[in-house]
């Protein structure tokens, strides 16, 4: 990647780019870049992909010589509440972890279930309950879930977050950090990371403006979310994983939004920015 720095990889989700695997490989090789986060394929959901389509993907991948740094599950995602059917989770997880094999990384995305008219109490047990029941499959497959602070029970509350944690108290389960998600969901994505942060194995890097439920994404750094902030928290920290940005210009599955035409330049620019914020952070400057 452009400049030496301690963070291990620097990625992006691919399909914020472009619909296509092959415009969302060469929006990543434009960048220089070596790693790729996959969440769909021809606007396909990973989990839903036949054989033959993987088969292409994964030859595509190699042949661009392209890792792959995690998996975008909907498992407990915006689309799912937590009175959907646990089968279609557990289903998805385990044809991601066969995948996760076939490519080499260990990481799937979840989210934490929204709510679907039960009582506080019913929807934190069942959320629990289920991802407790999730990690531990994970841990059979030799995969880590990595829960984001979007949607559902622990999506926006450090003490919900620290408490899946510790009461799912698993290796297979562990955090993904989008720095950008709380301009959305109304909280300070800052004072989030200060305490999750031991428990973060994955970054999403984005950037906005506006209001709860009225955000406008902007290049990183050009919001209100803190980037260049989180960033040096993390790595003044250690932290030496995945930078996957995921501006959400044009590409807001939420929102029924795909890649369209100029999705890739603006992908490329997120990317760019990313690096000059980097470059900025001493703690990023290999010794």
């Amino acid at each position: 990647m452009r400049g030496e720095t301690a963070v291990n990889r620097l990625a992006g989700i691919g399909d914020e780019a472009a619909v296509g695997l092959p415009g969302q490989i060469a929006a990543i090789r434009e960048l220089g870049w070596s790693a790729v986060e996959l969440r769909t394929v021809d606007g396909i959901a990973l989990g839903d992909l036949d054989a033959s389509q993987f088969t292409a993907m994964r030859s595509a991948l190699r042949a661009a010589e392209l890792d792959v740094v995690c998996l975008a599950s909907r498992i407990g995602n915006w689309a799912r509440p937590i009175t959907t059917p646990f089968a279609d989770d557990l289903r998805e997880l385990d044809v991601l972890a066969g995948q996760c094999a076939e490519l080499g990384t260990r990481f799937i995305r979840i989210m934490s279930y929204p709510n679907d008219g039960l009582p506080e109490a019913d929807w934190r047990d069942r959320v629990l309950d289920r991802i407790a029941r999730l990690a531990e499959r994970a841990a059979g497959h030799g995969v880590v879930l990595v829960h984001e602070n979007c949607a559902g029970w622990a999506g926006h509350d450090a003490e919900r977050m620290l408490r899946l944690i510790s009461e799912v108290n698993s290796p297979s389960l562990r955090l993904l950090f989008d720095v950008g998600n709380g301009i959305d969901h109304g909280y300070d994505a800052h004072e989030l990371l200060v305490r999750i942060l031991p428990h973060v194995v994955h970054v999403h890097v984005k950037d906005a403006v506006g209001t709860p439920g009225n955000a406008e994404y902007v290049l990183p750094g050009d919001g209100h979310a803190r980037v260049a902030e989180c960033l040096r928290q993390l790595l003044t920290a250690g932290y030496t994983g995945p930078l996957s940005i995921e501006p959400h210009f044009a590409t807001r599955p939420h929102e029924g939004l795909r890649a369209h035409g100029s999705a890739a330049q603006l992908f490329v620019q997120a990317g760019r920015r990313l690096e000059q914020l980097l470059r900025t952070c001493p703690e990023a400057v290999a010794s």
